[in-house]
């Protein structure tokens, strides 16, 4: 299910609480809405409102830095792929047909990270390295350096494309990650129930509603931003992929 689809369906649960309170008040009797038992019900809602917040911002922290994490991890794969193509061009021209299939691999490469982190992948298969990633590390250890120059630039290549490696590794083993549903069901249940609490003793009147509008928008949007920030191959805030795909130019010195 999509982060705005799972918002969408917040906001309805949480804005609905407000009228389950309407409800409620216009059907409990009077002793029942005494100051005690307004008191009561206020120490309760500030109790589970204390730990929604505690959570929210806990997850949207957890989230962000998921985000971050994943952004840097594709910028220093771009990185690397653009040191082993110009530590290959400077190893000589008898790269330049390693070099021309580094960057056919460059978007084949992107397509795959981006799939696999899809919100809509499903990940039961272990990782497997493509045939290609292992027939172009095969070609860099097969080289022949004829000097200390080239085998100083050999030995870099093969240290950059283990690099390469575990990067790509680290964005599978993350790949799929998202909130357990579970999890934004308890949370919805503890505002919907904040939101109830606030107005079983208000009055019922179009600012009281418009207000808890907002207020209930205002958390269905945090619950939002938390979804589409722990999926940053897709959604709104989607990294992008066109540094990945345009590292590379043509073969060139």
């Amino acid at each position: 299910m999509s982060p705005i689809s799972v918002s969408l369906i917040a906001f309805a649960c949480i804005f609905g609480g407000t009228f389950l309170g309407m409800f409620l008040r216009k059907r409990l009797p009077g002793h029942h809405l005494s100051g005690d038992t307004k008191d009561v019900v206020r120490l309760g809602t500030g109790l589970i409102g204390t730990i929604a917040a505690l959570v929210l911002g806990l997850l949207i922290a957890s989230a962000n830095s998921t985000y971050e994490t994943q952004s840097g991890q594709v910028k220093q794969l771009t990185a690397n792929i653009v040191l082993l193509d110009r530590t290959l061009a400077q190893y000589g021209p008898e790269t330049d047909s390693m070099r021309d299939r580094l960057r056919h691999a460059v978007t084949t490469l992107a397509d795959r990270i981006w799939r696999e982190n899809g919100s809509d992948s499903g990940k039961a298969e272990a990782f497997e390295a493509s045939a290609a990633a292992l027939s172009f590390y095969d070609e860099i250890l097969k080289l022949s350096p004829r000097d200390e120059t080239q085998r100083s630039l050999q030995s870099r290549a093969i240290d950059t494309s283990t690099d390469l490696a575990k990067t790509r590794l680290l964005l599978f083993a993350k790949a799929g990650g998202s909130i357990p549903m579970p999890f934004l069901v308890v949370l919805i249940s503890w505002l919907t129930i904040i939101f109830a609490s606030f107005s079983l003793f208000a009055d019922n009147n179009a600012t009281t509603i418009t207000a808890l509008g907002i207020f209930a928008l205002s958390a269905s949007a945090a619950i939002f931003l938390i979804l589409e920030l722990s999926q940053p191959f897709t959604g709104l805030m989607m990294i992008s992929g066109e540094p990945l795909r345009n590292a590379l130019g043509p073969v060139g010195p």
